[in-house]
């Protein structure tokens, strides 16, 4: 395929895209709304906070590039997953299950489960952090307090999944208005932010931080969660015509909601940058970060940081939850109860809270193992969705195809880069 065709085949697809958004009125995309705002919850998480406020505070702004490389590639992904539940009707795990061998599947089950409790760790106590900084709940309580919440929160299902969907994005808009005045108030040096998005730099001291950041931005988790959650919208037996037009709308959803999560993953890193790397600050913990905020920034600032966190850790808690359970289907074909299934997975984040290990060295960690889990559910993906027996006229174009195959190279890669650092390489 020449540079040209690569260039053609973009240019349509940037068109259509944009008549899509011409043609509909804001009331067909309503009831379309919503999969992606729960996906891009995972992609603000209290694990990127640990990576962020770490990227920001040791590296300053350097970083940036990583958080947009990370976010095209989470859109490409992300709607590659949409793309195989609207197709298939069946999740990414289903089809796991469905076209491996009972040991590969189990396999790949291992690997989903040990990203989900990587996941689960950085979500929870996130969730307790905020509780503990917002109203001074001993960490261990504020542990259970948070589980009582994600209970309530899950509750809602009784009343409909868009009820939780309504839930999400409300506790999203809250973090997005949270670190706009984090931005205002931290006043941050816009020149070096433009070019520390466009230009990439990486040494073997923020390797690590970096693997962190596309960890905690391309979750694997998410993967298996849109290609579940995009099933609400199919009804009935939908025709070639009515998956296409599903899958536009999954597009859109998905460009909006992750490129606003994208500006919060940004400004978590900017506000680090401007308020603690600018100062020469060491942040150790995130309630280190919320203590030096205020008399830096304000006492408004210090409580935007610790309501947005609150509702980062709730929001992905929740969502966090969902996707364990499609996983668990997915895979084993067992059903278990969201409620059971939480419970189960707070056992480990209580007892890390309960340890007293330092909150951003655990966020971090998590985030890493993440990442070295991603190849495992992003090329099952790459290969579903790009055959034609699966997914007839539906499956990936050329230009998918090569900038998906680019991402798994990208983030293989980077995994090999980690582990030559780990064993004590140099670069």
């Amino acid at each position: 395929m020449s540079p040209q065709q690569v260039i053609s085949e973009a240019v349509e697809k940037i068109v259509d895209t944009a008549q899509t958004v011409r043609k509909v009125r804001w009331r067909e995309i309503t009831p379309y709304v919503g999969p992606a705002f729960l996906v891009s919850v995972g992609y603000m998480d209290p694990g990127n906070w640990g990576t962020n406020i770490a990227g920001g505070s040791t590296f300053g702004y350097t970083l940036l590039w990583v958080l947009l490389v990370s976010n095209l590639m989470a859109i490409l992904l992300q709607t590659m997953a949409a793309r195989l539940g609207i197709v298939t009707g069946k999740s990414l795990a289903e089809n796991c299950r469905l076209h491996y061998s009972k040991g590969t599947n189990f396999f790949l089950w291992i690997m989903a489960e040990a990203a989900m409790m990587a996941t689960d760790i950085a979500e929870f106590l996130g969730a307790a952090i905020g509780f503990y900084i917002l109203f001074g709940i001993p960490m261990f309580s504020a542990g259970l307090l948070t589980g009582v919440v994600v209970f309530l929160i899950l509750g809602l299902y009784r009343f409909g999944y868009r009820s939780v969907e309504y839930v999400i994005i409300s506790l999203v808009a809250i973090i997005g208005f949270a670190y706009v005045i984090e931005i205002f108030l931290a006043k941050p040096d816009w020149g070096q932010v433009a070019t520390a998005m466009v230009v990439p730099r990486l040494s073997s001291e923020s390797i690590f931080v970096a693997m962190g950041m596309l960890g905690a931005t391309v979750m694997p988790h998410n993967l298996f969660l849109h290609s579940g959650i995009i099933q609400t919208r199919l009804t009935g037996e939908p025709t070639v015509v009515q998956k296409k037009k599903l899958f536009r709308f999954a597009v859109l959803d998905s460009v909006f909601a992750l490129n606003m999560s994208w500006l919060v993953n940004s400004a978590m890193v900017v506000m680090s940058a401007a308020v603690f790397f600018a100062n020469g600050i060491q942040v150790e913990s995130i309630q280190d970060a919320h203590r030096t905020l205020e008399p830096l920034l304000g006492s408004l600032s210090s409580y935007a940081f610790a309501i947005a966190l609150l509702a980062a850790g709730l929001s992905s808690s929740t969502t966090g939850t969902i996707a364990g359970q499609i996983v668990l289907e997915g895979f084993l074909d067992i059903k278990m109860s969201l409620w059971l299934r939480r419970f189960i997975t707070m056992v480990p984040a209580l007892i890390v809270i309960a340890l007293g290990l330092n909150e951003i060295d655990v966020l971090v960690l998590s985030q890493v193992v993440l990442s070295m889990q991603l190849p495992f559910s992003i090329i099952p993906l790459i290969m579903f969705t790009m055959r034609k027996e699966i997914m007839g006229e539906l499956r990936n174009g050329r230009l998918t195809n090569i900038l998906a195959v680019a991402s798994a190279v990208l983030v293989i890669g980077l995994n090999i880069l980690l582990l030559y650092q780990f064993f004590g390489g140099t670069f």
